[in-house]
């Protein structure tokens, strides 16, 4: 399993911003519908959103639709996560992951490379 390479979490309060980046790899991006996770301690990792390669359509959860958008820049292999309007239960460590096909992937299950994670705390 190769490691994607996530940056960009921080402390942030409540109605703020950042930005996530996600670095990878041709091997790890060309061809491949890129997805963000994320975990809270004592949850469950949950899907956030996606970005398919063939037609660059996103899908969000309904928890952070309308606040966060994903991207990617095919010309260098990133991928990212704007969050806007944060609020404290999007406090979680958040993972790039790469899917193992080229459309629509909304599951842990379709998704074959995964980052270390990068943590996001938001204060109230």
């Amino acid at each position: 399993q190769v490691q994607l390479v996530e940056s960009g979490g921080g402390l942030v309060q409540a109605g703020g911003s950042l930005r996530l980046s996600c670095a990878a790899s041709e091997r790890t991006f060309r061809s491949r519908t890129m997805g963000w996770f994320r975990q809270n301690p004592g949850k469950e990792r949950e899907f956030v959103g996606a970005i398919t390669w063939t037609s660059g359509g996103t899908y969000y959860a309904d928890s952070v639709k309308g606040r966060f958008t994903i991207s990617r820049d095919n010309a260098k292999n990133m991928v990212y996560l704007q969050m806007n309007s944060l609020k404290p239960e999007d406090t979680a460590v958040y993972y790039c992951a790469a899917g193992r096909a080229s459309g629509v992937v909304l599951t842990e299950a379709g998704y074959v490379y995964w980052g270390q994670g990068t943590p996001v705390t938001v204060t109230s």
